[in-house]
């Protein structure tokens, strides 16, 4: 028997909307031999995330959707930087701007779209990009590392995500918008407003009802003009008024378009065996933009060329979740309302939530939620269904039932149907979703992820794909939801380090690579951690990774959100002279830092550093810094003592500032403060610092996993020592017993709970050998760094380059 003989796809376009048909007809059909062409250099990548890769927080590794080996697992054919130029539907066969034929069966054309670059002089100057692509990204950070103002013009989605980003790179940026509101295709005039005043304080700032006339400047862009005759100054210029359909291979193939490629209810084009999916299709005279419809013409394409019955596309209720800079947004449906809409309404000012919900006819017809998207996938199913208002539905969505929120989670997911779409970017419905819980034995997201793409896109639908997991397994959740350091791995803390001292690994490429990463290069988490965990274990002999180092700690200051820097020098034990001040005064007068802030780390913190100044402003004032920024040994806070204080019993002062010149610069899991106060009255409040030292009458007491941050905790009561020196053996015992057992960024307020007070007591009181081990081994560490931070201080090359370092590679905490 002769095996059937596969037809020939050709899929033109490997972006989101082409590969996801492409992962759909595989599941359902063996009947293809597959060949890709894409214009970029790269596989298959998660274009909603590139505004992450701008900022730094995540990597082109990171946001690829499908690696090189997916296409070779799954026998397709992928050319990438080539460009299909033109399809001979008479001789069924495409050519490519290399010159090369290629005969077909049937084509799936996915060509997306292009940014649309204003018609105005000076719109081809260098410094003028879109933001559509890795190579938009790639030019962006470039030119934040040479230039300081950036104008991003359009006041939509994409343009936000790259004020966004540029304001992370340290750019001062201004976006400007021809109309009232931003996102008013998506956002009524209430949630614009409190959306901009968010982004305002992030250091975004706006030029509204501006219209640009002209970009100025000569070979390269420096500002606009507008229509007013006004002038904003600007090294670089984004263009994000909008998107059209890529049509140039349809349009020069003779195939019917008008917007974009005309097709019908099942995506045929005019062409026979031709058809067309995502941004570049009109389907019923719309052009979609957002990714969700896009999706949803796969999945009927998909079955359609496979033979596979299914229902018609047509159209989709278009819905908008998204996080911009950190802030939950959600529309769908209609959301301006007018006079045949009945408006239910609540804006809570002190938590900036917004919630809007219009009626027609008592029918749910549209919705708008700002800062508490909750119950947008819920809102989403009442208006596709056109559910009329009941007051069930209204203390649900509104939030005034009696039920507590896990109890209204919990009803959510009981509720939901089995066909209902839980993730929208890929079609998921929460039955799928159940049944690879039960049938596969799924017990993380990131395993529902792998296996049915929820959660892969926007990532909007992860909370309700967590519930439905709590759901599904009952009390078994806690247990079977045990978490690696990250998604790249399975192997939590101590797991991670018990392999690299086993099988000697000496480099984070190294342990990724020995303990099967899932991502080969690692992510933001796990980079630092792993960094961290190497130099704790091989003090001697590891060699510091910068690339996996912060941003704020690889450019010894504190990125601020209008994109300027903090600069803290040490002072020791909150102490310093007439001198030091004077040379921080005249630093920041030249170097126009407008305010000074006396920390609460008793220390002046000079804020508004522009990027550029940086290296100069650290070696003139010519004073270690006080690493504000690193996983490190921060403040030594004290009060006079007995030097002064007619109440102090100890020289708190001279065992502050002995205390942080012996331990500064040395790597811990998270930042750490001291306090050491000359008596009980504990001016210094040694309750709430990671180590607290109260001076008395007979010696000191000691206090350990203090915390006056977000989980406010009271420092437990440690020991009680007779002599300086059997303090300061104690605290560096308790700090490399920490640095061992620690996990990377857990505060001593939760390792002492995780770990408990009896444990760390009996580990280092109880034990004496161990005490002395371990300040063995954390002198060992201290000598270490000591060579490298002189070297730094010294050596202006070396300086210079730390602070012009791309900061790309690891965002901001």
């Amino acid at each position: 028997m002769h095996e059937q003989k596969k037809e020939k796809l050709i899929v033109i376009g490997n972006g989101m909307a082409g590969i996801s048909t492409v992962e759909q007809i595989l599941k359902l059909s063996d009947s293809f031999n597959i060949t890709v062409f894409g214009s970029e250099p790269h596989p298959n990548y998660n274009r909603i995330l590139l505004s992450y890769v701008l900022e730094g927080s995540k990597t082109v590794d990171d946001i690829v959707l499908n690696d090189w080996n997916w296409y070779k697992d799954n026998r397709i054919t992928l050319h990438t930087t080539t460009t299909v130029t033109h399809i001979d539907a008479e001789n069924k066969q495409v050519t490519t701007d290399k010159g090369n034929t290629e005969c077909y069966d049937k084509i799936i054309i996915a060509t997306g779209s292009n940014p649309f670059i204003l018609p105005i002089p000076g719109s081809d100057k260098e410094g003028v990009v879109g933001f559509r692509d890795i190579s938009d990204c790639n030019q962006m950070i470039a030119a934040a590392q040479k230039y300081n103002k950036a104008a991003i013009i359009g006041g939509g989605l994409l343009g936000l995500e790259a004020a966004k980003g540029l304001v992370n790179l340290g750019m001062d940026v201004t976006v400007v918008h021809l109309m009232e509101d931003i996102m008013e295709r998506q956002l009524d005039h209430t949630a614009s407003s409190m959306l901009q005043a968010e982004l305002e304080r992030q250091g975004i700032k706006f030029a509204m009802r501006k219209q640009t006339s002209e970009l100025i400047g000569g070979e390269r862009v420096s500002g606009l003009r507008f229509s007013d005759g006004s002038i904003l100054d600007s090294e670089l210029v984004v263009m994000a008024v909008g998107i059209k359909p890529n049509i140039a291979l349809a349009k020069a193939s003779g195939m019917e378009v008008e917007r974009g490629i005309v097709v019908d209810d099942y995506m045929r084009t005019s062409f026979e065996g031709v058809y067309s999916v995502g941004e570049c299709t009109q389907h019923r005279g719309v052009c979609y933009g957002l990714v969700a419809p896009l999706f949803e013409q796969g999945h009927v394409l998909a079955k359609h060329i496979c033979g596979v019955d299914t229902l018609p596309y047509e159209g989709s209720i278009v819905a908008t979740k998204l996080k911009i800079s950190g802030v939950d947004v959600f529309s769908a449906g209609e959301f301006v309302e007018g006079p045949e809409h009945t408006v239910i309404a609540a804006k809570d000012e002190w938590k900036r939530t917004y919630k809007k919900i219009l009626l027609h006819d008592n029918v749910i017809v549209g919705a708008v939620l700002f800062g508490d998207v909750t119950e947008s996938s819920n809102l989403q199913k009442l208006i596709r269904q056109q559910s009329e208002m009941t007051d069930d539905i209204y203390n649900t969505v509104m939030g005034t039932g009696c039920c507590g929120d896990g109890a209204k989670k919990k009803a959510s997911v009981e509720t939901m149907s089995d066909d209902e779409i839980v993730c929208g970017c890929n079609g998921v419905t929460k039955k799928t979703i159940v049944d690879v819980i039960t049938d596969q034995g799924l017990t993380s997201v990131d395993e529902i992820k792998a296996c049915t793409g929820a959660t892969r896109s926007c990532g909007g639908c992860k909370p309700v794909v967590e519930q439905i997991l709590q759901y599904v397994l009952g009390d078994g959740f806690k247990t079977a939801s045990k978490k690696g350091i990250c998604s790249c791995t399975s192997l939590d803390r101590d797991e991670v380090v018990a392999e690299i001292k086993a099988k000697g690994l000496t480099t984070t490429r190294e342990v990724m690579n020995v303990l099967g990463w899932s991502n080969a290069e690692g992510c933001s988490k796990c980079r630092p951690a792993i960094n961290y965990y190497l130099g704790m274990i091989y003090p001697e002999s590891y060699e510091d990774e910068k690339e996996s180092r912060f941003v704020n700690e690889r450019m010894n200051a504190n990125i601020q959100k209008d994109g300027t820097y903090t600069v803290v020098p040490r002072m020791y034990g909150g102490v310093t002279t007439p001198e030091d001040l004077k040379t921080i005064a005249d630093v920041s007068l030249k170097y126009d830092v407008k305010v000074i802030k006396v920390t609460g780390g008793q220390r002046l913190a000079l804020i508004g550093v522009k990027k550029k100044d940086l290296p100069k402003v650290w070696e003139e004032l010519d004073m270690p810094s006080g690493y504000a920024y690193a996983k490190s040994l921060r403040t030594v806070k004290t009060c006079v003592g007995s030097q002064f204080c007619r109440f102090g019993t100890q020289d708190s002062m001279s065992m502050g500032e002995l205390l942080e010149r012996k331990f500064e610069r040395l790597d811990l899991p998270a930042k750490f403060k001291y306090a050491v106060n000359g008596c009980p009255r504990n001016c210094a409040e040694a309750c709430t610092k990671d180590i607290g030292i109260v001076g008395n009458d007979g010696g000191w007491e000691i206090f350990i996993g203090g915390n006056g941050g977000i989980k406010s905790r009271i420092a437990d009561s440690f020991c009680k020592v007779k002599s300086d020196e059997e303090l300061i053996e104690i605290c560096g015992a308790i700090m490399q017993y920490y640095r061992e057992t620690g996990k990377y960024l857990e505060r001593t307020s939760e390792w002492v709970e995780r770990i408990s007070l009896e444990q760390i007591q009996s580990a280092i009181l109880d034990n004496l050998d161990n005490r002395k081990e371990l300040v063995n081994r954390i002198e060992i560490a201290l000598q270490q760094v000591e060579e490298p931070w002189r070297k730094m201080l010294n050596d202006d090359k070396t300086r210079t380059a730390l602070f012009e370092d791309n900061i790309s590679a690891i965002s901001v905490e």
